[in-house]
């Protein structure tokens, strides 16, 4: 599948019109529910087979930031055979009390994955989070990057963004669908 055939295809299975009272409490009448795409298996195993050739060829561990970047990092991991961490928000205070669960991320290359990217904010977090336990990371995949800030906020903390896709590919798809 060509990327502008699947910016198509996430575009035509995310974007919903309608009234939307967004994160700011402002109201809009377009959304974009990044959930549809993750949902779709279909989908998501082609998003993951065109996002592997980006995965940079010293990355030991794939790590999904909770909760976008879970099932996208799960689908990435059976196209790269890269073991995967699922990372928490912040470590959980009972059982293993860990942030990051599945694999070990002490010592190792870690390529950090999330779906969407607007600030780069919780990317930035994350990573030190991850780096005060041992990760070496400079660099993060989404599948998305929506150009407003997010790549410059990541590289002002070491992390080079790659994206699969960008909100223009998604704008331009739905102007052509």
């Amino acid at each position: 599948m060509t990327s502008s055939n699947l910016a198509r295809q996430i575009h035509a299975t995310s974007h919903l019109t309608g009234e939307f009272v967004l994160r700011s409490g402002q109201t809009a009448t377009e959304y974009f529910d990044k959930y549809r795409f993750e949902g779709d298996p279909a989908l998501l195993d082609a998003i993951a087979k065109e996002m592997a050739p980006l995965v940079p060829a010293e990355t030991e561990v794939l790590a999904g930031l909770e909760m976008g970047g879970i099932p996208v990092v799960t689908a990435l991991g059976r196209h790269t055979g890269l073991p995967c961490a699922f990372v928490r928000k912040e470590a959980k205070p009972y059982g293993t009390c860990r942030l990051a669960e599945g694999a070990d991320v002490v010592g190792r290359r870690v390529l950090v994955v999330e779906d969407v990217v607007t600030s780069g904010g919780q990317i930035v977090l994350s990573t030190a989070e991850l780096r005060a336990l041992g990760a070496d990371i400079r660099e993060a995949l989404c599948v998305i990057d929506r150009g407003q800030g997010g790549a410059e906020a990541l590289a002002r903390e070491g992390i080079g963004l790659v994206s699969l896709l960008t909100a223009d590919d998604l704008k331009a798809a739905g102007a052509a669908g």
